[in-house]
Order: C-alpha cells, then structure tokens, then sequence
C-alpha cells in the first residue's frame, strides 16, 4: 500500500487495539479522511473508495447511538472486510 491508506489503516488499528479512545479517534479519523483521501485516491482508487466506503460510511458516520461497545464491534467488523479484500489480492 502507500503511505496514506498505511496511516489511516494503522490509525484504525490503533483504536481497535485499544491505544486510541473512541472521542479521539472519532475526530481524528474525520479530519484526517477529509485530509488525505484524495491523496489515497492517487496512491490506490479501488481501496481508497472501498475504505471509505466500508469504514467511513459504513463504519465512523454510522456512531452516533451505539455503545462504545457497538461502535467498537462496527468498526472491527468494517476493518476486517477491507483487509479480507486486500489480502484477497484486491491491491
């Protein structure tokens, strides 16, 4: 992968494993999405829609009314779909 789909995926890792709080990933994942997906478009369109896809829109945007519990179960499972895809030789 490139740089920008390697940050962003390692900043959901991050929160999966526990070393970020939902609150800061929350507002971090938002900013830095804005931020670099038209860089990670460049770097890999397919995968850049497919994240954006799976764990913006079908993951972070879909938060509000879930326990922290919930929100953590969505984004495991939205982050496991990317990786299943890429490692299915998607990039």
């Amino acid at each position: 992968m490139a740089a920008n789909i390697d940050y962003m995926m390692e900043m959901v890792k991050d929160y999966l494993s526990g070393k970020t709080p939902r609150y800061i990933f929350e507002l971090d994942f938002q900013t830095e999405i804005l931020a670099r997906y038209k860089k990670m478009v460049r770097e890999h369109r397919e995968f850049a829609e497919l994240f954006y896809d799976l764990l913006s829109e079908g993951g972070v945007d879909l938060g509000d009314g879930l326990s922290d519990a919930e929100f953590k179960r969505l984004i495991r499972r939205q982050y496991n779909k990317v990786k299943s895809i890429a490692d299915g030789g998607f990039c």
